[in-house]
């Protein structure tokens, strides 16, 4: 620490770099998640939709 002036804030820049980095990556990782459960979502109901058309479609071919 002798070495350094008392102003330096190589420490906390560096600690500033880190947090934002992490924040940045954080931030990334929550919407990648939330996209893939939208898309699993979306294609939950496009299932729930054709199951409920194919069986639509048998009841109707029973009459």
């Amino acid at each position: 620490m002798a070495e350094r002036d008392w102003y330096d804030d190589s420490d906390y820049d560096d600690a500033a770099r880190r947090a934002e980095r992490a924040t940045r990556w954080g931030w990334r990782v929550i919407g990648s998640a939330t996209g893939l459960l939208g898309c699993a979502l979306i294609a939950a109901v496009c299932f729930l939709l054709a199951v409920a058309f194919a069986l639509a479609y048998a009841v109707a071919g029973m009459d």
